[in-house]
C-alpha cells in the first residue's frame, strides 16, 4: 500500500504566523498614534503662531499703551492659564458703539486672547514679557520665567497640556 503525504501547515508554523501578523498590526497602531499625536501638536503650534502673531499686531496697533514701561503696560506681565472649565467672564466691548479708550482696548485684547486660550488649547497658558532669552539650553526648552529686562524684546508664550513644561511656542516682537 502506497501512502500519500499531504502537504500543509502545522499548528506551530499557524501560530508563528499568527504572532508575526500580531506584532505587525500592534506596530501599525502604535506608529498611527504617534502619527495622530504628532499631527494634534503641529495644529496646536501653528495655532499658538497665528495667536500670538494677532496679539502682537494687536499690541502694536495701540502704541499708546504698548510703548508704555512694564508696571504700566496691560501687554506686559499679561500671564493666563485656562485651568478652568468656564471660560473668562465678559470683558469691555469695544465694537461699534461701544468704543474704547486705549486702556481699554488693550483690556478687549487681552481678553479676546484668554479666550482663544481657552478654547483652543486644552490647558493652554499665555504669558507676554520681556525676555532676552527664553530658550533653556540645559533642558531643551522653552521657559516660562521672564528676565524682565526693560532692553529685551517682548515675548508672547504659549503652552498647553502635553508641551512638557515649558511653553511650546514663543514669539518674539522685537521693540
Amino acid at each position: 500500500m502506497q501512502m500519500h503525504r499531504h502537504g500543509g501547515f502545522t499548528l506551530i508554523e499557524v501560530l508563528v504566523a499568527l504572532f508575526v501578523l500580531a506584532v505587525g498590526v500592534a506596530g501599525a497602531g502604535a506608529a498611527q498614534l504617534a502619527a495622530q499625536r504628532t499631527r494634534q501638536h503641529a495644529a496646536l503650534t501653528s495655532e499658538a503662531a497665528q495667536l500670538a502673531a494677532s496679539l502682537a499686531a494687536r499690541m502694536q496697533a495701540n502704541p499708546s499703551v504698548s510703548t508704555l514701561p512694564a508696571g504700566a503696560n496691560p501687554y506686559i506681565g499679561f500671564d493666563y492659564a485656562a485651568g478652568g472649565a468656564e471660560p473668562p467672564a465678559d470683558g469691555v466691548p469695544c465694537f461699534g458703539a461701544g468704543g474704547c479708550d486705549a486702556v481699554g482696548l488693550a483690556a478687549f485684547d487681552l481678553h479676546e486672547t484668554r479666550l482663544a486660550v481657552h478654547g483652543r488649547f486644552p490647558g493652554g497658558r499665555i504669558a507676554v514679557c520681556r525676555d532676552g532669552a527664553p530658550w533653556d539650553g540645559a533642558g531643551q526648552r522653552y521657559r516660562w520665567e521672564c528676565s524682565d529686562d526693560p532692553h529685551a524684546p517682548v515675548a508672547i508664550k504659549i503652552g498647553w497640556h502635553g508641551s512638557a513644561d515649558g511653553p511650546a511656542f514663543v514669539a518674539m516682537v522685537a521693540r
